[in-house]
């Protein structure tokens, strides 16, 4: 079972930057789409960023031009550079594995983005 832990999440003011990162524990990383997700309180889960393992990129209209995905594979790492932050950013942020049918490895307890005045 690939384990994800995720950490770089906080306490920030509108308009400002986090960093979030991503360890992955499998072996086959580098093959691997690595999906970043989000849940606000009373609302589903669901993705707002990938990373595909030749680089490629895709996100949902929310984000995009505010947040940037990447990966260092040597590091088997991901992450997720948040810019311009809106109070709408607000949610517990995951990562996950992605293959056809969906995530696949095993949820992680996630990391708090809190964006408030």
């Amino acid at each position: 079972q690939v384990q994800l832990v995720e950490s770089g999440g906080g306490l920030v003011q509108p308009g400002g930057s986090l960093r979030l990162s991503c360890v992955v524990s499998s072996g086959s990383f580098s093959t691997f789409t690595v999906g970043w997700y989000r849940q606000a309180p009373g609302k589903p889960r669901y993705k707002i960023a990938h990373i595909t393992g030749g680089g490629a990129t895709v996100y949902v209209d929310s984000v995009k031009g505010r947040f940037t995905i990447s990966r260092d594979n040597a590091k088997q790492m991901v992450y997720l550079q948040m810019n311009s932050l809106k109070p709408e950013d607000t949610a517990v942020y995951y990562c996950n594995v992605i293959a056809a049918m969906g995530p696949f490895g095993s949820w992680g307890q996630g990391t708090q983005v809190t964006v408030s005045s």
